[in-house]
């Protein structure tokens, strides 16, 4: 199986729209709202709680995507828990876990360039256990590099939670050797992987990280699914983050309750099965693609973009050297929002602010900047079409967009 564009019904019902907003969100192809389609009119029963027929064959097909997630991962079923999406699974760590782990004194390793759902709960659990956040210093250009974490580490770190890829730089960071960093130290590692995992193979048994987020709408899935990754024993250890049907064995009027083993325990209520089912139709099309043929196809595009506004005397580029395909770049005395707006005009869409990486202003010394991100169903023709709009593009043309 090959990527067509026809594949997407987005992009034919929008032929002329140069779609750059990837790490926001990607489109689906038609496989995958098939299936969501197909749950609604074929099967409709609840997963885990029905005797009949529909419900049974409803829950085998729910829990056949956890088994094809983790085959996706190179992890065990028992490890893949679904949740809303990474913010909720980053959310989970913290609460669930920290909450559990982190005395007073202990340290949490961040730094400034994480999206803001892997730094907020981090400082809430902080306040509450009395443990301390630390930041991890960036390079210039804002990569986080291994002797900036060597240098971090110390003996009250006792979780490091970093991104896979930034979601406004798009620098891929070494994981698996920080994973042995961190282990050496005895600490715990946390990451965000919602910017990597469409994009590139990952092999969870190989970087041995201790847990993993992800969302399913970032890699052609449906919105409102998400994944966290956790080694076994350490989802044993975790406390429950809600509470209700689904999630115990049994429970007594004097307040005894005995809670389901992972990932059971923390899957409570009427998931979005659904969008569960629709995110076992995207993980196929990507398997049939192939993650390396998806990197290959998008590179080409991101490098074009990137060495043509460098070229420009009016842009500033932030990540020329990105491994993931995002461009990040301002455009000299014009608000960055302004040149979103005279983007979205030429029917080219792209994100433009903070992208929740409000800490990373501080060393980029720019408060906002526009971000075109890619995926393997742009095109070359696409993408020159966003050079020459921001070759073309001036403070008055943008002002005239309000008159």
């Amino acid at each position: 199986m090959s990527a067509d564009r026809k594949d997407f019904p987005f992009l034919n019902n929008h032929p002329t729209l140069a779609y750059f907003d990837n790490a926001a969100t990607t489109l689906k192809p038609q496989i995958v709202i098939d299936r969501v389609v197909d749950y609604y009119e074929n099967l409709s029963a609840n997963v885990g709680r029905g005797d009949h027929d529909l419900a049974h064959t409803t829950t085998m097909n729910y829990e056949a995507v956890r088994t094809q997630c983790a085959q996706f991962l190179n992890a065990p079923s028992s490890s893949v828990v679904f949740t809303s999406g990474a913010s909720h699974s980053l959310n989970l760590v913290a609460v669930s876990f920290g909450s559990v782990i982190l005395k007073e004194g202990d340290v949490v390793l961040l730094n400034e360039a994480e999206h803001a759902s892997n730094i907020l709960p981090w400082f809430e659990i902080a306040e509450k256990t009395k443990a301390k956040i630390e930041f991890i210093p960036l390079e210039q250009d804002g990569r986080l590099s291994l002797e900036s974490l060597k240098k971090a580490m110390h003996p009250r770190v006792k979780i490091v939670s970093v991104n896979h890829a930034s979601n406004v730089l798009g620098y891929l960071n070494d994981i698996k050797a920080m994973t042995e960093i961190v282990h050496e130290h005895g600490a715990y590692i946390n990451v965000d992987g919602a910017q990597s995992v469409g994009h590139m193979a990952i092999d969870l048994k190989d970087l041995d990280v201790d847990f993993f987020s992800f969302s399913a709408h970032k890699m052609l899935g449906p919105t409102g699914v998400g994944i966290l990754y956790g080694k076994e024993e350490l989802l044993d250890q975790m406390s429950v983050y809600f509470s209700g049907g689904g999630s115990n064995v049994r429970f007594n009027s004097c307040g005894d309750i005995v809670y389901k083993k992972a990932p059971a325990k923390f899957e409570v209520g009427t998931p979005n099965i659904e969008g569960v089912l629709g995110f076992g139709a995207a993980l196929d099309y990507l398997n049939e693609v192939g993650m390396e043929t998806i990197h290959a196809m998008t590179e080409p595009i991101r490098k074009y973009v990137s060495t043509e506004l460098s070229k420009m005397d009016h842009v500033e580029v932030f990540n020329a050297d990105a491994e993931m395909g995002i461009v990040s770049f301002t455009v000299h005395g014009i608000f960055a929002q302004d040149v979103a707006a005279y983007l979205s005009s030429k029917d080219i869409a792209v994100r433009a602010g903070e992208h929740c990486a409000k800490l990373l202003n501080g060393v980029l010394h720019q408060e906002k900047s526009v971000r075109a991100s890619f995926y393997f169903y742009n095109t070359l023709e696409e993408a020159k079409r966003l050079v020459d709009a921001v070759a073309s593009i001036t403070l008055e043309q943008t002002i005239d967009l309000y008159l």
